[in-house]
């Protein structure tokens, strides 16, 4: 697949930040005492699956500018962008997004002749709980994201919805500079994008790979690890690894559902060009 086909280089690009998220998403929750802006570029590159599921891996590499504004109430950092609003002492609501990648059926042999799968962008609330501080820089927390699913591909079109409740923890700084993030949890999708993912309409429907009607249901549990380490003030490596189970999931035997397990592994480093001088929480 010629990733920066020029077509569709500007969807591309927006799904590779996005896709890209997950290497940065290691000390958001730390802001105190950080710039209340930073800007400046970051370079990775993301291996994982085509869709969950899927037997065919892709890789992806992205360079591009970043924005981080820290702010009381709106916020643009290392998870997403979006609103918070903190409800009651150890609760939090923010509304954000995030998003995965887009893949051609004609690079997906269970998928010959289907639609392509577009870029897929999340959109909505999530819940945070803090379930408690077992040491200092240290974060031990419930995430209850429940997001809209809206897909790129010649247009815009609402795919279903998913809900990921995980368990995070967190440690700003484990020694030399490191942090730490570690995650498991569950992702379950309504029917229609479960349908997005599995299903084989009967117009698709070939000898080897029959109709399937998707059903709503758990699609994976998950479980990933992320670190991060300052190279410098201005230079800041990030890795990222994660592995999702889908044989238990509601829609296991669907023909297009030929994994039970696979890992995503990312590595990502930005570069800081300016910074604020105005402080979080200063």
């Amino acid at each position: 697949m010629n990733y920066f086909s020029k077509p569709q280089l500007g969807r591309r690009l927006a799904a590779g930040v996005l896709g890209l998220l997950p290497l940065c998403a290691i000390d958001a929750l730390h802001a105190q005492g950080l710039p209340l802006w930073e800007a400046g570029a970051f370079a990775g590159s993301i291996t994982s699956p085509a869709y969950p599921g899927s037997v065919e891996r892709f890789e992806r590499h992205v360079v591009a500018p970043y924005f981080i504004y820290r702010g009381e109430l709106l916020r643009a950092d290392r998870e997403g962008i979006g609103a918070r609003m903190r409800l009651a002492p150890g609760y939090e609501l923010d509304v954000g997004l995030s998003g995965s990648f887009p893949a051609s059926s004609n690079d997906i042999a269970a998928r010959q002749g289907m639609p392509d799968l577009g870029t897929l962008v999340e959109f909505g609330p999530r819940l945070k709980v803090q379930l408690g501080d077992p040491r200092p820089g240290m974060r031990l927390g419930l995430d209850l994201p429940l997001r809209n699913v809206i897909e790129f591909n010649g247009g815009a079109r609402s795919q279903g919805m998913v809900f990921e409740p995980a368990l995070v923890l967190e440690r700003a700084d484990i020694g030399a500079g490191w942090s730490l993030s570690a995650k498991a949890g569950l992702t379950w999708g309504d029917q229609r994008i479960n349908q997005y993912f599995y299903g084989v309409p009967s117009a698709y429907a070939t000898s080897e790979r029959p109709a399937y009607e998707a059903q709503a249901g758990w699609i994976s549990a998950r479980a990933s690890l992320g670190t991060s380490k300052s190279l410098s003030a201005d230079l800041r490596l990030f890795g990222y690894a994660r592995m999702d189970y889908y044989g238990l999931g509601a829609n296991s035997d669907s023909p297009l559902a030929l994994q039970d397990s696979s890992p995503s592994v990312g590595l990502g480093l930005t570069w800081t060009l300016g910074r604020s001088d105005t402080l979080v929480g200063k």
